[in-house]
């Protein structure tokens, strides 16, 4: 298979990904107001709904309610029946983070995520896809809430359509190729429309709809509540509406106006039915549960947590019983339209309109706050264990937390930072967003500056997090500043001989370390050691930890002597101290064994991989994955030293316990067959070779799908070894058809791109194409002159090929 329609073999065509809410009942088109514009919606196009322009008098009503978010949905559900969407990705857009996580999750969808990548490169990976799909594709980004969001992260492909919701201006979002639509309220025609089709049932319910309507401003969102509640208690609009005045009236006399005002009366006339239908108090501290999360969606297991249970039935009500209450209280509030329970997905989760939060947010009395926030809070952390959880929800969670943020101001800093702000940023670095963390840990480190002093251990310990996030986004240089100020301030309080004074100096170290600034981080190290030794002994397992940095900076600074020495040091010590098979020691030894390669001692290399594999095997047994992986580095080492046989054997073994234990599309299995067949390959066994190169290339579209980069690479691998073994009307079709799918999946300016296209003209060479030849190396090294840094090994790499293939 190749070009667009192979992209995975694991993957069923059309695709659909994201959590996309349901479209409401009674959904008006809205002929008079609504999206008209977006019908005539081109491939290569982008449509924004956007808000009115308003009143700067009016900031409420930036929170819409006009049913922007109902129509992209009724638009993207047209494309997908029409078959004008084969791939429809849902990706919320209320923050970057919420962006790029919708991205992550739209590529693993249709099976091209590679796990090793960051947020920031997989995005990247996707919008290569949306730009070069043969495919038709619809992007929605719901509820874009900073235009600065979408810094580089627009989707753009002449296959493709992008639909953009948002309560910014619409002017903000202007720009050639998009068609830009202001949704305000429903028309008095589609007002009367909507409320009729929701009260076809009895359509006596319709008396003093007309009156209704207007009063209602023919807001949307407050449209559908009255209608719920209509609907629920059986009442006709008239007596609706009597109450309705009333309660607007309240709002008005507490300073609400316009938009606010009408939602803050229906809000409340639903509020009273749900309190009716529910047991006494208990829909209004729900309510104020949803109300300080995410309005986009909240994880219904957030809500049925103990501590949610806890804060809306009291501690004496059984775990069981009082799930099942909440869950009650949540359908009676669906029931009268202050949320929807949607459970269509993968996530069943909980929403409410951004307006209605708000307005509801502004009557919580402060006394009612603070206990709700550390429930809410309580609850997010119960429903979100520390472990790895599927991206969409792991974003929702992120998002509430976010949300519970910034209603809450510094109640989750009393007495002092709350866990759960420190396990949103944790879910950020796991989930590879680099740059979200950096902005994430920078303002809680400001926060905490400002909230508990810039001495605090809490705001140390933030400022560390904030450097570790700097370095994980490659920027070594702003984490090492700030490292050498949080050592100097630790130093100055605690003494430079203080445990957290040495762990802020081994922080620098490695910091230094990963900025190549070498001298540095070896005199850290080097005084590191002593202070450990001084304060904690040498016996220590941090004093242990540090000779083995140190020995790993000196192999990065080229000392290749100094660090077999101080590893050797390393080794010594821990065998000393823990034991011969303590797993550190086997590390040590491991790094032992590295620096022996390094330094040109391949004999000693293996006789130190060989120690580590018999320490496992003894300690671990044979099938133990840690055993494994120190068979894999003996094999290595015998290959990287030439001696063919012993690692070809050893891999073999690898990779038949690999194959009994992890299973034969594992990808340790699958690399180990892939080392294998290079061994093979290397050693001139081209059938050998061959035959092992198939079957990974079969594991590895069977694991990964045909597009994915191990897969791309396994069909390179294999193209070689037909070009090795003279195979060539196998090779070219195959290194032509890894070029394409590279070009398609990777970009035209991706080092692999780059590389497969030298390998094909090195294949066109070989048959006497030489014209194809050198076009393809001329092209390729204009492209690596462009794209890749001076001096790069490729270019010049390419150079030389060119030579050779001009010389004939």
């Amino acid at each position: 298979m190749s070009g667009p329609a192979a992209e995975t073999a694991r993957v069923t065509w059309p695709v659909q990904s994201g959590e996309i809410p349901p479209l409401a009942e009674a959904f008006s088109p809205r002929p008079e107001t609504g999206s008209g514009e977006l019908t005539g919606l081109e491939p290569g196009q982008t449509g924004v709904l956007a808000p009115p322009d308003r009143d700067a008098g009016e900031p409420v009503s930036a929170l819409g309610g006009t049913g922007k978010t109902q129509l992209a949905l009724a638009s993207a559900r047209s494309l997908w029946r029409s078959g004008e969407a084969q791939l429809l990705a849902w990706v919320p857009a209320s923050s970057r983070d919420a962006i790029l996580t919708g991205y992550v999750q739209a590529l693993d969808d249709i099976g091209i995520a590679q796990s090793s990548d960051d947020a920031e490169t997989t995005a990247a990976r996707f919008l290569t896809w949306l730009a070069r799909a043969e495919r038709p594709w619809l992007v929605v980004l719901d509820d874009l809430a900073d235009a600065a969001d979408l810094d580089g992260l627009w989707p753009r492909g002449p296959a493709g359509r992008v639909l953009v919701t948002t309560r910014l201006p619409a002017a903000s979002l202007g720009a050639p190729g998009r068609t830009l639509v202001q949704v305000g309220e429903f028309s008095s025609r589609e007002a009367l429309s909507y409320l009729a089709a929701r009260l076809y049932q009895d359509t006596d319910q319709r008396v003093g709809m007309v009156d209704l309507a207007g009063d209602l401003g023919c807001l949307p969102v407050a449209l559908a509540q009255a209608a719920s509640l209509i609907e629920d208690t059986g009442i006709d609009c008239r007596e609706y509406w009597r109450g309705f005045v009333d309660r607007r009236q309240r709002a008005a006399s507490s300073g609400a106006a316009g938009p606010a005002a009408i939602v803050s009366a229906t809000w409340s006339l639903s509020l009273d039915r749900a309190e009716r239908l529910s047991a006494a108090g208990l829909a209004a501290l729900v309510l104020t549960l949803v109300t300080l999360l995410d309005a986009d969606g909240i994880p219904e297991t957030v809500l049925t947590s103990g501590a949610a249970c806890r804060y809306v039935c009291g501690s004496q009500v059984p775990a069981a019983a009082a799930q099942d209450e909440v869950r009650s209280v949540l359908g009676n509030l669906a029931r009268v339209g202050l949320v929807s329970v949607d459970g269509g997905g993968p996530l069943r989760l909980v929403r409410m309109h951004a307006l209605v939060q708000a307005v509801i947010r502004q009557v919580i009395s402060p006394a009612a706050v603070e206990p709700a926030v550390k429930a809410a809070a309580e609850a997010l952390l119960q429903a979100w264990p520390d472990a790895d959880l599927p991206p969409l929800l792991a974003g929702a969670l992120r998002a509430c937390a976010a949300t519970l943020r910034r209603t809450a101001g510094e109640l989750l800093w009393s007495p002092e930072c709350h866990p759960l702000l420190i396990r949103a940023g944790q879910s950020l670095e796991a989930a590879r967003l680099a740059g979200p963390a950096v902005a994430y840990w920078r303002a809680l480190a400001e926060t905490s500056t400002r909230v508990l002093g810039p001495s605090h251990p809490g705001t140390l310990s933030m400022r560390d997090r904030l450097a570790a996030s700097l370095g994980a986004a490659g920027r070594p240089g702003d984490a090492i500043s700030l490292l050498r100020a949080d050592l100097a301030e630790r130093e100055r309080a605690l003494g430079p001989r203080h445990a957290d004074a040495l762990a802020a100096r081994a922080r620098l170290a490695g910091a230094c370390l990963t900025g190549q600034e070498f001298p540095e981080a070896i005199w850290l190290y080097e005084t590191t050691i002593a202070g450990r030794e001084w304060a904690l002994g040498p016996d220590h397992p941090d004093t242990l930890a540090a000779r083995v940095d140190l020995a790993t900076a000196y192999q990065a600074a080229g000392r290749l002597d100094d660090a077999v020495s101080a590893f050797r040091a390393a080794v010594s010590a821990s065998e000393k101290a823990l034991g011969a098979g303590h797993p550190d020691t086997l590390a040590a030894r491991a790094g032992l064994a590295v620096a022996y390669q390094a330094a040109g001692r391949p004999k000693d290399a293996i006789a130190q991989y060989d120690r580590v594999l018999g320490e496992r095997e003894r300690s671990q047994g044979a099938g133990h994955e840690d055993t494994m992986a120190a068979r894999a580095a003996l094999a290595y080492a015998y290959r990287s030293a030439g001696r063919m046989k012993e690692a070809i054997s050893v891999y073999k073994q690898t990779l038949s316990d690999r194959e009994r234990v992890l299973g034969p599309d594992h990808p340790d299995t699958l690399a180990t067959r892939g080392n294998l067949a290079s061994a093979y390959h290397t050693a001139r066994k081209l059938k050998e070779a061959i035959a092992l190169y198939e079957q990974t290339l079969q594991g590895r579209e069977r694991a990964h799908g045909a597009d994915h980069p191990q897969t791309l690479a396994a069909r390179g691998n294999l193209a070689s070894a037909y070009h090795s073994a003279g195979r060539m009307l196998l090779a070219i079709p195959l290194y032509e058809q890894t070029l394409a799918d590279y070009e398609r999946v990777a970009g035209p300016d991706h080092p692999d791109t780059l590389t497969s296209r030298a390998n094909l003209a090195s294949a066109y060479h070989t048959v006497g194409r030489l014209a194809d030849a050198t076009a393809s190396l001329e092209r390729t090294l204009a492209d690596c002159e462009r794209t890749l840094p001076s001096g790069h090994p490729l270019t010049q790499a390419i150079r030389d090929n060119l030579r050779a293939v001009a010389r004939g």
